[in-house]
């Protein structure tokens, strides 16, 4: 059993994909084949200059991959930036006991230590294209099997107690100040559980997921393994975790009004989600995403 929930059950290397290209996709025979990275769920190679592969990492990630290439074909009308579109559709093998999925490459690179002023400028973006995706019909949606909930987004109290599980790991790497800070801020969490609200959502909208153009103003919105039906707040804390505080009314501005619960929730994820990166990051010896992740925490405390 994996120590992790990161960890991997099956190793993608360069030969394997190289392997599974040729014999599914002989047009591609002749494309370079890069690593980009991985995440918890998928590992993502560069094939040629026009084309990203995600490969599962793990058998959990399957259906996610599937209700992937079933709803994102679907929400070309609705997505206001550019974002990443299916359209090989890789079969499992003797050589690979998964289907995988290969984009249309969306250019940018991640928005690492961008400046407050440079974040500022995607508030309206990001406002706009989450009140567009939160508007896609949830009978649509429903009918390509997407999940709902599948993170129990409103059990704030079990996620709060895990926040606080965390701090013991996290807490040498965070330095006294913002540690001691993340713990007085979780003490301040007085919900135990949100309300169901239903939406069409990202799922796992933070930093690792979002590319900027070369002036840092969003490009692009990837990895949408965890498309589900669930709470708004969940990709609504972008407003903490991604922008500055002088811009999150601006955000709201274009977004719409929500109630107080949401604003909690989402700052709540907001930390939560960078706590993960943190925890992997550490497990990693990544110190990019290790400096990332608390800035992002300290971002989403302000």
């Amino acid at each position: 059993m994996s120590a992790n929930p990161w960890d991997a059950e099956w190793d993608v290397s360069h030969a394997l994909v190289r392997r599974l290209l040729d014999h599914q996709f002989p047009e591609l025979s002749a494309e370079t084949v890069e690593l980009l990275g991985h995440g918890w769920d998928n590992i993502v190679y560069r094939v040629g200059s026009d084309y990203v592969f995600r490969f599962p990492r793990r058998r959990a990630a399957i259906p996610l991959l599937q209700t992937e290439a079933r709803i994102l074909p679907k929400l070309s009308s609705c997505i206001t930036v550019p974002y990443s579109k299916p359209i090989y559709f890789g079969t499992e093998s003797v050589a690979y006991p998964s289907p995988f999925l290969g984009y249309t490459h969306v250019p940018g690179v991640l928005p690492n230590g961008l400046s407050n002023t440079l974040r500022a400028r995607s508030a309206p973006i990001l406002a706009q294209f989450l009140k567009s995706l939160h508007a896609f019909p949830l009978d649509k949606a429903e009918a390509e099997g997407v999940p709902h909930d599948q993170r129990n987004l409103a059990d704030v109290s079990g996620r709060k107690d895990r926040m606080l599980g965390f701090l013991p790991k996290l807490s040498p790497h965070l330095g006294r100040e913002t540690a001691g800070a993340l713990e007085r801020y979780i003490d301040t969490i007085r919900l135990d559980r949100a309300s169901t609200r239903k939406a069409l959502i990202h799922g796992d909208l933070h930093y690792k997921n979002m590319l900027v153009d070369d002036v840092g103003v969003i490009s692009g919105i990837i990895d949408w393994g965890d498309v589900n039906v669930g709470h708004p707040a969940c990709d609504l804390s972008v407003a903490y975790s991604f922008l500055p505080p002088s811009s999150r009314p601006a955000f709201f501005e274009t977004y719409g009004e929500v109630d107080d619960e949401t604003h909690v929730l989402a700052r709540m994820l907001a930390v939560f989600m960078p706590m993960l990166i943190l925890l992997q990051s550490i497990d990693d010896r990544d110190e990019r995403n290790k400096l990332e992740a608390t800035r992002t925490i300290m971002r989403a405390l302000a």
